[in-house]
């Protein structure tokens, strides 16, 4: 089975790389699924393609660096014209996205908020009618003080764990956050949430991306589709 959703995560990156053109700057995504489309843009510039990247974490950026691929910061390309990257689960109709469990969320948002376009690639089981269906929100938190802001989320009704590394010790991210796994099943309103998060002093960012999709390309057994947003 994870073989097929492999081969269904390189179909769909495989269809987004063709928006790729020449002299553009791109945003690079991070997890399972970008970096099958960093992969593939590494094999365009072998064979001439003319891009620079903007990686969204560290991960991504050892990786493109690997393939030949030329990488910006955004101190020095600050308009970004198309960023791939996957993303954790889909809201159908909508597509607002929940993403983050790769724990590069903040440096993901900040470049697809830099960018003309940001489509996502997933395979089909991203997709869900309503956010945090089947992930917790991951939360970006400062180290100081972070039991504070998990006492807010409580109350703010969410069941929250801090994340791990694979180690053992306390995950932190590129920016040296650590992250609260936030579980509030199924969201009934997005963007009430989004605002709620966003006051909680402490919270530096969060994996809800909400009007931010360009288009969804989803590989499954029957191929490609892609899925705009419904306005």
């Amino acid at each position: 089975m994870e073989q097929r959703m492999d081969q269904f995560k390189k179909l769909a990156a495989d269809r987004a790389v063709k928006q790729v053109k020449d002299g553009m700057i791109v945003g690079l995504g991070t997890g399972s699924t970008a970096a099958y489309a960093v992969d593939a843009l590494g094999q365009l510039v072998r064979d001439g393609l003319h891009i620079i990247g903007i990686p969204t974490s560290e991960l991504t950026a050892r990786q493109a660096r690997a393939l030949g691929i030329p990488l910006a910061t955004l101190a020095e390309q600050t308009q970004v014209h198309l960023t791939i990257d996957g993303a954790d689960e889909v809201e159908l109709g909508t597509l607002n996205l929940l993403k983050g469990r790769g724990g590069a969320l903040l440096r993901e948002k900040i470049v697809a908020s830099a960018s003309g376009r940001l489509v996502i690639i997933v395979d089909e089981t991203k997709l869900v009618d309503r956010l945090g269906s089947r992930y917790a929100i991951p939360v970006e938190v400062v180290p100081f003080g972070w039991q504070v802001a998990a006492r807010k989320l409580r109350e703010a009704g969410a069941a929250v764990s801090i994340r791990h590394a694979e180690d053992g010790r306390l995950f932190v991210s590129d920016g040296g956050h650590y992250i609260l796994d936030c579980a509030f099943r199924a969201i009934a309103s997005p963007a009430s949430l989004d605002q709620e998060l966003n006051a909680i002093v402490g919270v530096v960012e969060h994996g809800l991306f909400l009007g931010m999709t360009s288009e969804v390309i989803v590989g499954g057994p029957a191929g490609v589709k892609v899925l705009s947003p419904e306005r």
